[in-house]
C-alpha cells in the first residue's frame, strides 16, 4: 500500500505577525516556520496505517520555496520513507486550484492507494486544495475525518467524518481514495534521534511545475489588520417605536442581515 501525505509549511503560531510592504500577504522574513497542524496528523494517520498492516510506504509531499524543506525532513523523521518537493516561491499568491494542479501533475504517476491531507492550513485556511486534488485525480474524497477504521481496509475504507451538530457519519470508501484529517484525531509522535539520523538517508525528489495562469483563480487583493474603532448611533430620539424602525432600516441598508 502507497500513502502520499500532503504537507504544508506555515508560520509559527506564536510568531508577531506583520504585514507586508506589498500588503499581499505578511512579512516573512523574520519570522518561524512550522508543519501546518492537521497535516500533522495527516502524517500520524498514515503511519499508523502502515503499521497495522505491516508493509507499505508513505510518501510526503510539499509545494513551497526551498525553507519548506523543513518541513519534509520533520516527516521523514517521524518515519515517513521518502519526500516529494514541489518547487515555487510566492505559494500565497496561487489559488487552491493552481496549487491543486501543480502536486497533481508531481503525484499522479505515484499511483497512491491513498493520499492524506490535513483538513485546511492555518494561515490561508481555505480548506479547498484537497477536495480539488481528489477530483484532478479522479478519485473519491472524504471532508472532516475524524476516525479511520483500519481494520476494514480490503479494498475499500471506512472512515468517519464529522458534521454539523455534533452529529457524524460513517461511510465507505473504494480506493484510490483522499482523505482530508481533522486535528486531534490522535496523538502525533515526536521524531526520534534515530528517526533523525535515519532521514539524511531519505530520498527527497524535487519537482519543478508548470504553474499556468488560470482564469478563475481568486486571489488576494489586501491584507490588513482589523480597524479597531467604536461609534455609537442614538436612533428614534427617545421614541422606541421611531427607533425600532430606523434600527430595522439600517439593517437593512447598511449591515444587510436582513
Amino acid at each position: 500500500m502507497k500513502i502520499i501525505v500532503l504537507m504544508k509549511q506555515v508560520a509559527n503560531k506564536d510568531a508577531v505577525l506583520r504585514v507586508g510592504a506589498d500588503e499581499k500577504w505578511i512579512d516573512e522574513s523574520n519570522i518561524s516556520q512550522q508543519t501546518n497542524e492537521s497535516d500533522g496528523y495527516a502524517l500520524e494517520e498514515a503511519l499508523r496505517m502502515k503499521e497495522a498492516k505491516g508493509d507499505g510506504e508513505v510518501v510526503v509531499c510539499t509545494l513551497g520555496a526551498q525553507s519548506a524543506k523543513t518541513v519534509l525532513k520533520d516527516a521523514l523523521a517521524r518515519g515517513a520513507d521518502r519526500a516529494i518537493h514541489v518547487v515555487a516561491d510566492n505559494v500565497n499568491r496561487l489559488s487552491p486550484y493552481q496549487i491543486a494542479k501543480a502536486i497533481a501533475d508531481a503525484i499522479a504517476s505515484e499511483n497512491a492507494d491513498l493520499v492524506y491531507t490535513g483538513l485546511q492550513s492555518d494561515d490561508a485556511s481555505y480548506g479547498q486544495t484537497g477536495v480539488i486534488l481528489a477530483e484532478l485525480l479522479g478519485i473519491p474524497h472524504a471532508t472532516i475525518v475524524i476516525e479511520v477504521d483500519r481494520a476494514s481496509l480490503n479494498g475499500s475504507l471506512r472512515v468517519k467524518r464529522e458534521l454539523e451538530s455534533g452529529w457524524y457519519q460513517w461511510f465507505k470508501y473504494q480506493l484510490p481514495a483522499l482523505l482530508t484529517i481533522q486535528s486531534g484525531i490522535s496523538q502525533i509522535r515526536y521524531a526520534s534521534l534515530k528517526g533523525i539520523m535515519a532521514a539524511k538517508k531519505k530520498e527527497i525528489r524535487d519537482v519543478t511545475p508548470t504553474i499556468e495562469p488560470f482564469a478563475g483563480a481568486q486571489k488576494i487583493e489586501k491584507v490588513y489588520l482589523p480597524l479597531k474603532m467604536k461609534q455609537t448611533q442614538m436612533l428614534g430620539g427617545g421614541d422606541a417605536k421611531k427607533g425600532a424602525v430606523e434600527l430595522v432600516e439600517k439593517l437593512k441598508t447598511e449591515v444587510r442581515v436582513l
